[in-house]
């Protein structure tokens, strides 16, 4: 075989392979985009929970997050979906530490029964937080700008409003410590977005609390936190019932920093929650 030939040969070997990559890795593209808009469909009655580890991309940008997907699902519905910020802890790329500490009635499988519901648990970075502002100041100015992680977490909830079952009249927000500080700021980003926020353990601008009168909350802290001041709950929730809301405020006067242990032990918090819907 001539030289000729084998170059020729071995061009169309190459451009061959380069072929089917590319068309392998649309098709594993497109299947990853598909993936959550069949789940309805194809894991519909199965009465498993789903949680596999996902990486939303926005253009340069990565967000891990773990979906819950409501037990013995009828495509039929419509499912609520609450999204969990979790607290500083729990930050960094393993995918999991996240989920330390959702309630345990929301994982486990009678809860999961009587709560049917989509659970969206992004993790924020390690070098980052839900929100740039100091956690131990009496106050706060919201920042002008949407951190990167909390924007990713809106944009990741967009996308599934679109593909999944989600009744977006019940989208609800709870967060805690770090997480709580996050609930504070998006409801005030989008006061419109969610039918019940639940901060523990956080604080916010009182100055946006006109913002979100509209915007049924049920806010926690310990009283004896002094990692976050427990006035950044009281202050906040003050604020926004002096602009003519209706912010419930539960103080744990024996509780330290961790008071979402009390607040997710009150049965009568899911209650609430999942009673609310968007006018």
């Amino acid at each position: 075989m001539s030289r000729f030939l084998k170059i020729i040969l071995l061009s169309s070997t190459l451009i061959f392979i380069a072929v089917i990559s590319i068309l392998s890795f649309f098709k594993s593209q497109e299947q990853k985009r598909t993936t959550l808009a069949a789940i309805d469909s194809t894991m519909a009655t199965t009465g498993k929970t789903i949680c596999e580890k996902e990486i939303y991309i926005s253009g340069n940008d990565t967000l891990p997050y773990r979906l819950f997907i409501p037990e013995r699902m009828d495509p039929r519905k419509k499912y609520p979906l609450l999204l969990f910020l979790h607290g500083a802890a729990q930050r960094g790329n393993d995918n999991e530490s996240q989920l330390s500490d959702i309630p345990y009635l929301l994982k486990d499988s009678a809860g999961r029964k009587d709560y049917p519901c989509y659970i969206l648990v992004p993790q924020c970075p390690l070098n980052k937080r839900w929100v740039e502002v100091n956690w131990g100041d009496s106050s706060e100015v919201m920042p002008n700008e949407i951190s990167i992680s909390e924007k990713l977490t809106v944009k990741l909830l967009g996308d599934l409003e679109r593909k999944l079952n989600v009744d977006s009249s019940r989208l609800y927000l709870v967060g805690l410590s770090m997480g709580g500080f996050g609930v504070w700021d998006l409801i005030c980003r989008y006061p419109e977005k969610f039918a019940a926020a639940v901060p523990i353990c956080g604080g916010g601008d009182e100055r946006q609390a006109k913002k979100i009168i509209q915007v049924p909350i049920w806010a926690f802290h310990g009283g004896l936190d002094y990692v976050v001041k427990p006035c950044r709950s009281i202050n906040m929730a003050n604020a926004v019932n002096a602009a003519g809301g209706n912010a419930k405020l539960t103080i744990y006067p024996k509780e330290y920093h961790a008071g979402w242990n009390a607040a997710f032990a009150d049965p009568e918090l899911f209650k609430w929650i999942f009673a609310q819907r968007k006018k």
